[in-house]
């Protein structure tokens, strides 16, 4: 049964990693929306490719209320948070009762 142990415990690392990068994509998206930024950038389209997604989903259920805010970004980064902390150290203690 170590083998399976070994094999959550790499998958909560790569889960770990993943969820890293997507939260700083995230909040380098949320940086550039700061400036005025050339849409036909590369790595501003990449930004926006890889964020609006979930960010779109988030938007559709916050009450904005005009006030000229976008926070769902922060909403997007506290359940990245929550997932680092919860699904990523449940998959480790089970690894570590397994292995």
């Amino acid at each position: 049964m170590f083998v399976f142990g070994n094999l959550l415990v790499a998958v909560a690392t790569v889960v770990n990693i993943a969820l890293t990068i997507y939260m700083w994509i995230v909040i380098a998206r949320a940086v550039v929306s700061w400036v005025s930024p050339n849409p036909y950038n590369p790595i501003v389209q990449f930004l926006y490719r890889t964020t609006e997604p979930v960010l779109w989903r988030v938007r559709r259920y916050l009450p904005i209320g005009g006030i000229g805010i976008d926070l769902s970004p922060i909403v997007v980064i506290l359940a990245i948070y929550f997932l680092k902390l919860f699904l990523v150290r449940t998959l480790i203690n089970i690894a570590y009762r397994w292995g």
